[in-house]
């Protein structure tokens, strides 16, 4: 069984159709890329699968269960997980507050967050290993906005990896990055462990075809193409609207 199956999904808001009939699977430990120019409704597609946006027909079932329409939290409940293109952190609060605020909301009592996570030894060990996932090891104290840009990435995936989740979502990790920056993601992304799923946006094709065990080419909604990096890379339609685009 796949862990993701998307059948004949579709979202139209009047005439305009963001997603269209849209049929797509990710296997259990996969890393799957979506990639399409501009307006291709990929960050559409992304936010029905995180419950953001409701579909207008169509399913979405995760592990076989259907999840279509369900909202946000109850998606992230059953192992769902996912980053945005704008940081989503608290500014004021230091790297391990941000997870162990993270922690708490997704398996105690949110309300409780500052004396659980004084007392709580296992928590703070969860902290410590997350930040060991994303190549932050011994930045706990520090204060978030403190950090550069890429290392405030680099903490989004730790917070969303704290609610152990089963399939990531990543909507454009590297957009915005430096060169250095976006070696390191790279690496981060590479180095996750294979008992869980990645569903990525990305418009670098340099960090495509270094991550994408399959990619998927959206084009107005509809899947252009999708297939293995070398297929996708070798497709004359695909080059023809996307990839002789990109440099």
């Amino acid at each position: 069984m796949n862990l993701l199956e998307i059948d004949h999904l579709t979202c139209a808001f009047g005439k305009l159709v963001v997603t269209d009939n849209l049929s797509l699977s990710i296997g259990e430990g996969e890393r799957h890329v979506i990639i399409g120019p501009n307006g291709a409704g990929k960050t559409s597609l992304i936010n029905q699968i995180g419950g953001q946006l409701k579909p207008s027909a169509g399913r979405i079932l995760l592990h076989g269960r259907d999840v279509t329409g369900q909202s946000p939290s109850r998606i992230s409940r059953l192992g769902v997980a996912r980053t945005f293109q704008r940081n989503n952190l608290f500014q004021n609060l230091s790297v391990a507050e941000n997870l162990q605020l993270a922690l708490t909301v997704r398996f105690g009592n949110p309300l409780d967050f500052f004396s659980v996570a004084a007392r709580d030894q296992a928590l703070a060990a969860r902290v410590r290993q997350l930040l060991q996932l994303v190549h932050l090891d011994g930045w706990d104290g520090r204060i978030v906005r403190t950090l550069s840009y890429g290392e405030q990435r680099q903490l989004e995936v730790a917070v969303a990896l704290a609610s152990e989740p089963k399939l990531l979502l990543l909507d454009e990790p590297t957009s915005g990055m430096s060169p250095t920056e976006t070696a390191r993601m790279i690496e981060l992304i590479a180095a996750l462990p294979r008992t869980l799923s990645v569903l990525m946006i990305e418009h670098d094709m340099t960090v495509v075809f270094s991550i994408a065990d399959r990619i998927t080419v959206l084009y107005y909604g509809q899947i252009l193409a999708s297939g293995l990096p070398d297929d996708i890379r070798a497709d004359p339609r695909v080059r023809e609207v996307y990839l002789g685009m990109v440099h």
